[in-house]
């Protein structure tokens, strides 16, 4: 398939666009670089997909893009560019995430509505849920985000959906359940928790560590979007791992792993759900959605690819 990947610098997005050319798939790779973390590992991750005959990246906003000539062609849109964090989500920030997250997203898909696409992707959030009431939590579960994020990521799932509804574009929203692996963006808690491991420097853990979070393995997660795209489903699933787990049970795998972790414990900050797991018999019946990747194996993955970067930078 002919694929258009927003987002195709970042963690996710760069995993994406290597599955995707992994199972003979043409990309078209857009991304803006932005500073919402370190933009010249984006443009690492650009590296390692740059020597593929078969992909090219456009550095390009939505909101200003000349999305016609970049679409033209295209038969699977995955939308995964936006901007990420719970945390920094708050107070005048706000404004970034409303232009990148909402309206990048009807940008888009109005520039889309019209083409003959097989399938429109948006890779959502488990964040719309909030502390949803039910555990694994099903997608009939009336979402509540308690961060200005999560609200944004909601906002932009309801835009593919009245488009899907009004327009007949065939939308797909994956709400992702805490995604992690090899080249995860640094703000993120397992790049800091293995970085604290290997350097000795302390690890903030905010809260009293017995929150849960069900983690996914990116491997997982991506090979679950191309499944998606190419099925008959529409609406709205759940891409989660399967077990949730505390963040201390995560920081004694890296233990295990590494060696010792210094924790510095902090106060939970506003908007961070207590616990986090999803039900994801609707993707496994839809598109055969598995997550096959535990943790403990999914952070042998990180912990061996960060090892091995720094090794190779000194």
């Amino acid at each position: 398939m002919r694929a258009v990947v927003t987002g195709a610098a970042g963690f996710i997005g760069s995993h994406l666009c290597a599955h995707l050319l992994a199972s003979g798939d043409t990309v078209v790779g857009i991304d803006a670089l932005t500073d919402s973390y370190d933009p010249a590992l984006k443009a690492r991750n650009l590296r390692l997909l740059a020597p593929h005959p078969a992909f090219t990246h456009h550095r390009a906003d939505l909101l200003d893009a000349d999305l016609g000539t970049l679409l033209d062609g295209a038969e699977v849109v995955y939308h995964l560019a936006g901007q990420p964090g719970v945390r920094p989500s708050w107070g005048t920030d706000f404004a970034r995430y409303a232009d990148r997250n909402l309206l990048a997203t009807q940008t888009l898909v109005e520039a889309a509505r019209r083409r003959p696409l097989r399938k429109f992707l948006y890779a959502s959030s488990s964040s719309v849920y909030g502390d949803a009431p039910v555990f694994p939590t099903p997608e009939t579960v009336c979402p509540r985000p308690v961060s200005p994020y999560g609200v944004t990521k909601l906002a932009a799932e309801h835009v593919c959906e009245l488009y899907r509804t009004a327009h007949g574009l065939p939308t797909v929203s994956l709400r992702l359940f805490t995604v992690y692996g090899p080249r995860q963006r640094p703000d993120m808690a397992f790049a800091r928790l293995i970085d604290a491991a290997l350097t000795g420097g302390p690890f903030p853990l905010y809260g009293d560590g017995e929150q849960t979070r069900d983690f996914t393995y990116v491997g997982d997660v991506v090979t679950a979007m191309r499944a998606a795209a190419c099925a008959g489903f529409t609406g709205v699933a759940n891409l989660g791992g399967g077990r949730p787990v505390s963040m201390k049970q995560a920081v004694t795998t890296v233990e295990q792993l590494i060696g010792p972790v210094i924790l510095h414990a902090r106060p939970g900050g506003p908007g961070e759900a207590r616990h986090t797991g999803a039900d994801i018999a609707l993707a496994a019946r839809e598109f055969g959605y598995r997550p096959r990747t535990d943790l403990y194996d999914g952070l042998t993955a990180m912990v061996k690819h960060t090892m091995t970067w720094r090794h190779l930078n000194g």
